[in-house]
């Protein structure tokens, strides 16, 4: 069980990511070996898994283009879908992978550069390992919110009020 002073700095690592450790240590109300010794723990547990820098890259004009493939799986006896799962989260291109409920199996989420990289992945790769039974691929167009950030500059509200 973790303490509430450690389920506080997940928390705080989750909605602000990196942080100095003094920093931390500041804002929790504790001293920075304590902190060095709660990350140190969170990693070793597979908690902490990283930072990562939230970038927008439409503000600079590239272009990359990110797949959302649904994939309909025969699971396998006795490993059910956790094989075709690690031969898919193996490839490169892929980003994310999902379990998900519903019509199919699993979300593959790809980075690509092009929509001929998409479909060669999907054709090349994705679709001959064995377990696959069939691909739906969705594409994003434009990013509004992602892990909690805005992408989008919010615009004021320039309704007028009613009053009774």
């Amino acid at each position: 069980m973790y303490s509430s002073k450690e389920l506080e700095l997940l928390e705080l690592l989750e909605e602000k990511g990196y942080l100095e450790t003094k920093l931390l240590a500041d804002l929790l109300a504790l001293d920075e070996e304590t902190i060095e010794s709660m990350l140190e723990k969170f990693k070793q547990d597979g908690i902490l898994l990283g930072f990562r820098a939230m970038v927008n890259w439409q503000k600079i004009n590239r272009h990359d283009v990110t797949a959302f493939i649904d994939v309909k799986v025969a699971p396998k006896r006795g490993r059910g879908f956790d094989d075709v799962a690690e031969r898919i989260y193996r490839f490169p291109e892929v980003t994310a992978l999902y379990l998900m409920s519903g019509a199919y199996d699993l979300q593959v989420v790809i980075q690509a550069n092009s929509l001929q990289d998409v479909a060669s992945f999907v054709s090349d790769k994705l679709s001959p390992l064995d377990s696959v039974l069939s691909t739906t691929t969705h594409f994003k167009l434009k990013t509004y919110k992602h892990d909690g950030i805005l992408f989008t500059p919010q615009t004021e509200d320039k309704r007028l009020n009613i009053t009774p």
